[in-house]
């Protein structure tokens, strides 16, 4: 075994390794694949650490800079395990100046994590954001895809 194939087995099992090169396989070659791929392989595998990067970098004939520029760009991708729920914080300037501060504090004391950070039964994974689009109500936080205001 390579150290490559090594290292994602500390974090995958091989029949996910295997949906992975799967994944890949149907998009290399293919214009625009790279964005493809990334959707399917969080969804196969929930994350995308560095070494899954790096095997689709591989994969794709592409540099990992490519693919980490990517990952790292758009917010739906994530390189850390997230929870069944995501509580979300609005800490806008309008929900701000309302006390979303002091309730992202409280929050953050609660789950005892900070913004970004998964619980560890990966329950709960608690966001700060700019908005949720309650502006006029807040402050705003939302838990998974419910928005309370006020």
């Amino acid at each position: 075994m390579n150290a490559e194939y090594t290292e994602i087995l500390k974090e995958f099992n091989e029949e996910q390794v295997a949906k992975l090169d799967g994944i890949i396989a149907k998009h290399k070659g293919k214009p625009g694949g790279l964005i493809p791929v990334l959707e399917e392989a969080q969804i196969a595998l929930e994350y995308l650490p560095i070494c899954v990067q790096k095997r689709i970098a591989r994969g794709m004939n592409l540099p990992f800079s490519r693919v980490y520029g990517v990952v790292t760009f758009y917010s739906f991708f994530t390189m850390t395990p997230r929870g069944r729920h995501t509580v979300r914080v609005c800490l806008g300037t309008a929900c701000y100046v309302r006390g979303g501060k002091a309730l992202a504090e409280a929050l953050e004391k609660g789950v005892r994590r900070g913004g970004g950070e998964t619980t560890a039964d990966r329950r709960f994974t608690y966001e700060t954001v700019r908005c949720l689009g309650a502006c006029g109500l807040g402050p705003s936080w939302s838990l998974t895809r419910t928005c309370t205001a006020g």
